[in-house]
């Protein structure tokens, strides 16, 4: 894995300037420590390249936020962007259910052949991972780290943008920053988590999609092409 500092120097300059704060030196310095000392101990980290969603979908091109958790702990999933993975890699259970809400809403019209959303991210989806690497097979390993004083920050700025944007949050803990958000400029939309286990429970059948574009639509910003991959 790449030193974070020299992921940081290759990022769009909106990002870096944001994310280069002194406020957030002692953050950095500590979040780099950790992932030091994870590798040290022998453990592999998912992704091995975690500002991906900042590579795709610079600060100035942002239209949506969909906020994930931590990345995919399975091998080979995790890519940097949220609930995304790679052509070839089979779609995990929380995708696919995106992939039926994206169906019912007339948004696509059949499953896609792979999950690889970065053809979202190329119009202006920001894939947002709160904590942005894992321990392979260990979901939630590195929570509390520093990760989510970083996104935290990422997340205040978004919401501070003259633009307006649509922010989906799905489930509990990507919930819990709607605080950070502006709800006058912004659409917020709220959801239970795409996984098995709440899905039924009322993320198929939301409309955040649809909605989502609409809004976009009626505050003069191009819409997004739900069924453009890759």
């Amino acid at each position: 894995m790449t030193p974070l500092a020299d992921q940081l120097d290759s990022l769009p300059a909106s990002w870096k300037h944001m994310l280069q704060t002194p406020q957030l030196t002692a953050t950095w310095q500590a979040l780099q420590d950790f992932l030091e000392q994870e590798r040290q101990a022998g453990h592999q980290i998912y992704p091995s390249t975690p500002f991906t969603a900042l590579q795709h979908t610079p600060l100035e091109a942002v239209k949506v936020v969909i906020l994930g958790q931590d990345p995919y702990h399975g091998e080979g999933q995790a890519h940097g962007l949220s609930f995304s993975v790679l052509p070839g890699v089979k779609a995990p259970p929380s995708l696919k259910n995106i992939f039926k809400e994206l169906q019912h809403s007339g948004q696509i019209s059949s499953m896609p052949a792979h999950g690889h959303l970065s053809g979202w991210a190329d119009q202006g989806v920001l894939l947002l991972n709160t904590v942005m690497t894992v321990r392979a097979g260990e979901a939630g390993s590195h929570r509390k780290r520093g990760w989510e004083i970083i996104t935290d920050h990422l997340i205040h700025a978004l919401a501070a943008s003259e633009q307006p944007m649509v922010f989906m949050l799905w489930g509990s803990d990507a919930q819990k920053k709607k605080p950070l958000l502006d709800t006058a400029s912004h659409l917020i939309l709220e959801a239970p988590h795409p996984s098995p286990l709440s899905a039924h429970r009322g993320f198929i059948g939301c409309g955040h999609f649809k909605t989502a574009n609409e809004w976009l639509q009626a505050m003069g910003r191009s819409p997004i092409e739900w069924d453009r991959f890759l």
